[in-house]
């Protein structure tokens, strides 16, 4: 091997801990030829995952059929650096909010990001992934949790899920609703959110391009009247005008007009009627 393939070589096995994944673009990018992959590959410095992502073999491990979703997604974020979080439920579950959702073991993982590799969703993970794009928020940085770990510095067990926190999440969750999410399920997490943060609610709802979350938000909010409601103006935001319809054989709300499960008109506020 001359000289210059095995410092490429060396760049990607100190860049890629053992069971961690990147991908053709991310090889290439670090001077890794195309043609070089097979060899790689056939040298067992890498193993073929999928058409254009690879895995670094971990020493005496068992050749498994799935791989951990976790691991996939902060190979993403760590070290191919994609712009992608974890965002709706399964933020919400990463939290602590799990045994509030009945997710199921099959929940599927949501990831939001504007440039996801198409072979994301084809790779034999431990769980099914959804992704949509950033395009529920004006400005798609707000209400991500901060990670200041450096990963070129830091063990990959140091390495933290960029993701949506919990005001952000619950607003993700909520634009899944009906067809994606359940009613019943948010409204038992909804009913935890006891600490969320009035000044990241206010950023996230007016930033928030969809009528039917700002609505919803509130229907919850006031469903559960926990003590940072009372920071909040509805007000203050663009609730749209007009009707509307969300849920077959629901009610419309009396106060923000949005059609929701008869439950939640009924214990809803009813000065807006």
């Amino acid at each position: 091997m001359d000289t210059e393939r095995s410092q490429n070589l060396k760049k990607v096995l100190e860049a890629v801990p053992a069971g961690y994944l990147v991908d053709a673009a991310w090889l290439t990018a670090h001077g890794v030829a195309y043609e070089t992959f097979r060899d790689y590959v056939k040298r067992g410095w890498l193993e073929r995952i999928h058409r254009g992502v690879f895995r670094r073999p971990a020493p005496n491990a068992t050749k498994a059929n799935t791989l951990d979703w976790k691991t996939c997604i902060l190979s993403m974020q760590h070290i191919m650096g994609y712009d992608v979080h974890v965002g709706g439920t399964t933020a919400l579950s990463e939290q602590g909010y799990d045994h509030y959702l009945r997710m199921g073991s099959n929940a599927p993982v949501w990831v939001y990001g504007d440039a996801i590799p198409s072979w994301l969703t084809k790779l034999p993970l431990n769980a099914p992934v959804e992704t949509r794009s950033t395009s529920l928020f004006a400005d798609p940085s707000l209400g991500l949790t901060k990670d200041d770990t450096d990963a070129a510095n830091t063990l990959p067990w140091d390495w933290k899920l960029r993701m949506s926190a919990p005001e952000r999440a619950i607003m993700e969750a909520m634009d899944e609703l009906p067809d994606h999410a359940s009613f019943h399920n948010l409204d038992m997490v909804f009913e935890s959110l006891t600490t969320l943060r009035p000044r990241t609610l206010s950023a996230l709802l007016h930033s928030c391009k969809k009528i039917k979350v700002t609505r919803l938000f509130f229907v919850f909010a006031d469903r559960h009247n926990h003590p940072w409601r009372k920071r909040l103006d509805p007000e203050e935001f663009n609730l749209g005008s007009g009707d509307r319809a969300l849920v077959k054989g629901g009610r419309i709300h009396p106060r923000y007009r949005i059609m929701v499960p008869e439950e939640f008109v009924k214990t809803g506020i009813d000065d807006g009627a």
